[in-house]
């Protein structure tokens, strides 16, 4: 789980990711594969709000989740 200056949370399941790179494609600057060639959070500050649900909406799987940390309120999926 990684956290925005903003109070988003992203949130992958690491199970259910089996390493598209859609979000890679999507914000580069927030995921990366790693070396298990899963999807990782590498700057969480690296896009905003709607790049970041657009990006876990480019998920194959869900699974990716976006939330509002102050509020618990999911914004993806």
């Amino acid at each position: 789980m990684s956290t925005t200056t903003d109070g988003i949370v992203i949130e992958i399941d690491r199970e259910l990711c089996y390493g598209f790179g859609d979000c890679v494609a999507s914000v580069p600057d927030v995921f990366q594969l790693d070396g298990d060639e899963k999807a990782t959070v590498v700057d969480p500050n690296g896009a905003s709000q709607d790049e970041l649900v657009e990006a876990a909406s480019n998920c194959p799987v869900n699974a990716i989740t976006i939330r509002d940390g102050s509020t618990g309120e999911i914004l993806f999926p």
